[in-house]
This record gives structure tokens, sequence and C-alpha cells, in this order.
């Protein structure tokens, strides 16, 4: 074995562990353990609301498959029987990657149709096909326009650092996803409005501080011509968190203890960092994966677009149980910073009842398609947790 050999074996072991390392440490949660009940989804609904729901979330599961099936052919034919482009190497690379993304917007638009028809048939959406496909246009457009981009700085960075490309490419994308996290919030300002009840905000907003968020801007998402389910979020990238209500969680028939649970949960998120958290995991998944792109594919070579994309999306693929995991540990954090926060239990376990009436989730899905696709807890486990008493600690303890 050269010197030289030893020196890379000994970096890249030291690289490895600092790499487990700093997994270990994003791993880690303060959800406590708890005792919790052992709960069956036959005794928490009844048997019509788990075959609707169970029918509803494998045609969904589906659907998806026959998405990934047809985004996949059409990076390979893409990649396999391309055109041939004309004009200066960054033109053309522009180009490419634009072409690359409406290839699979195209492969995956009768799926999307057929998802809507999905949820038009269980109810969850009454959206007619017309204002599905011209209401996001303008969102796609963007995406079109960032994948062109996208194109241009792959080629630029394989022209540029030759076999480095791949840790150019690698930091660029960690500086777009920190650049989303910080820019998103803007990006939803026109969509929301402020939420009229003042006595609801008030109260969200000293669930904030006991978390130590001090400044709370409470506003609404305009949801329901697309969707009947309920659901929040919240946005904390900068001095001022937004807790986002949709307009559906705030229906007369949703009990305001429910609003505040979902408010509190999604406060814990911000609390919890959970967002930057997801960058970092994000980084350390990227590093590996544009290291194994840039031996896939030449990267200064427009042509190499398409299969670029296709190993992006396999690699996708291969760490999406992994993500879904650490998604899961997240919103179990979550739960558990929202029954701290409010000392209800029934509250927590009344919305997730509303999840399986209002979203169709399915309380307790088949153990493959929770392990992939699953980003929350089961609403079993989630009724269980709820059930099994206030977790202790002070809410805005780390």
């Amino acid at each position: 074995m050269s010197e030289m050999t030893a020196v890379r074996i000994g970096l890249g072991a030291t690289l490895a562990a600092a790499w487990l390392g700093v997994a270990a440490l994003l791993w880690r949660t303060s959800a406590p353990s708890l005792e919790l009940p052992k709960l069956a989804a036959g005794s928490l609904f009844d048997a019509a609301t788990l075959r609707r729901n169970a029918r509803y979330e494998n045609g969904l599961a589906a659907l998806w498959a026959v998405g990934l099936v047809l985004q996949l052919a059409a990076l390979w034919l893409l990649a396999r029987r391309g055109p041939r482009l004309h004009g200066p190497l960054l033109a053309r690379a522009a180009l490419m990657g634009a072409l690359v993304f409406a290839s699979l917007w195209l492969a995956e638009l009768p799926v999307r149709l057929g998802v809507h028809w999905w949820r038009r048939r269980y109810d969850v959406s009454e959206l007619g096909y017309l204002g599905y496909l011209t209401g996001p246009w303008s969102t796609t457009l963007g995406e079109l326009g960032l994948a062109a981009l996208a194109g241009l700085a792959i080629v630029s960075a394989g022209r540029l650092l030759g076999r480095r490309a791949w840790l150019g490419l690698w930091a660029a994308f960690v500086a777009l996803a920190v650049a989303y996290v910080l820019v998103y919030p803007s990006l939803l300002a026109p969509r929301l409005r402020p939420l009229q009840d003042r006595a609801l905000a008030a109260q969200i907003e000293r669930l904030g501080v006991l978390v130590g968020l001090e400044e709370i801007e409470v506003e609404v998402r305009k949801a329901r011509e697309r969707t009947r389910a309920v659901n929040a979020e919240a946005i904390g990238a900068g001095p001022t968190t937004r807790v986002i209500l949709w307009d559906t969680l705030l229906a007369p028939e949703v009990g305001r203890d429910e609003v505040r649970f979902a408010a509190a949960h999604e406060l814990g998120h911000v609390a919890r960092r959970h967002p930057w958290k997801g960058v970092v995991w994000f980084a350390l998944l990227a590093l590996p994966g544009t290291w194994l792109l840039g031996r896939a594919a030449r990267l200064q070579d427009p042509r190499a677009l398409p299969r670029v994309a296709l190993v992006l999306l396999l690699l996708q693929l291969a760490t999406l149980p992994l993500a879904s995991a650490i998604s899961r540990r997240y919103e179990a954090e979550a739960d558990a910073v929202g029954l701290r926060l409010t000392r209800d239990g029934r509250a927590a376990e009344a919305l997730y009842r509303r999840f399986a009436r209002t979203s169709l989730s399915d309380p307790d899905p088949p153990l493959l398609l929770h392990l992939l696709r699953d980003t929350h807890p089961t609403l079993v486990e989630r009724i269980a947790t709820a059930r099994a008493g206030v977790p202790r600690g002070d809410p805005g303890s780390p």
C-alpha cells in the first residue's frame, strides 16, 4: 500500500466517522419514552372507516408507484434517445435542463390527474379538473426556469471544476436548501391573510412564548377550494415565527382546542429547529450522493443531464426510507411538545381522529407503505401517545 493510498483511506475513515457522528446527533430528539397503551385500530375506528381509508391510501400508493415508473422511463428514454441540441454550450445546458423538467412533468401528468380523480372520488377535494390544471401554472413556470438554471449550473461546474465538480454541486445544493428555508416565508406572503379571531391568535402567541419564540404572527391559508383536509404550518427562519392555519381548520365544527393543539405541534417544529436540522440532513445525504453523481455522469456535457436526473431520482428513492424515518421522529417530537404546551391529550386525539375523517389517513397502514411513504407516526401510535398522559418536562427545554 502506497503512502498516498494510506492517507486517502485515513481521510475517508475520518470523514465517515464525522458523518456518522453528526447523523447520530441529529437523530436524537427530546420526545420522552412513554409507557404507551396497547391499542388496535379496530378498537378506535369502525370497520367501514378502516376499509375506506385503506382503499384510499392504497390507491394513492399505487398511483405513486406508477408515477415513479413513468418518470424513470421518461428519463431513460431521454438519456438514450434525447435530441441533439445546437448552439452555445451554456444555452444547450439550460435548454436540456428545461427539457428534462418538461419530460418529467408530461410523464407524471396522467398520474397527477389520476390522483386528483381519486381525491374527488373520495370527497377529499371538490376542485374541478380545469381549476386543478390552471391553478399552479405560475409555480410550474418557476420550476421550469429553475430547471434551466440547474442545467446551466451543473454543466458550468463540470467545465470549471473537472473531477471536483461534484463537490461544487454539493455546495450549491446546500446553499439552495438554506436559501429555500430563508426565502419560503416571503414567497407565501401574497397567499396569506391575518387571523381575524384575535383571541385565538393571542392564545397561539402565548404558546409560542412558552417555547421561547418571541414574535409570533398567526395567518390563514386559503385551502378550502382544493381540499377538505385540515392542517397547519409554522415557519421560523428569522426573528419572527409565522403560524399558518388552513381555513379548513377554522371551520365551525372544529373545536378551538384542536386548533390550539395543531398550532402547538407546529410551534414545536420551529422550537426544536426541525427546518434547519432538515437542511443539515440534506447536506449529509447529498454529500455521498453528489460524489456518486460525479462518477455516474459526465457533468460537463449537456447531453448527460437526463442521466444526471435519472441518478438523482434513483438516489432519492434509495434514501426514501431513511428520510421518512427522520420525518416520523421529528413529528413525534413535535407531538410531545404540543402535549406539553396544551396539556390537552383529548384535543390531540380529537384532531388525530379528524385526520381520519378529512384526509382519510389510514390509521394502521401496511408496514412497507408506512416505512416508505409515511412522514408521520400512524394515527394509532399518535392516539396512544395522547392517551399516555402529558409528557413531563418544560415545553421550552431542548
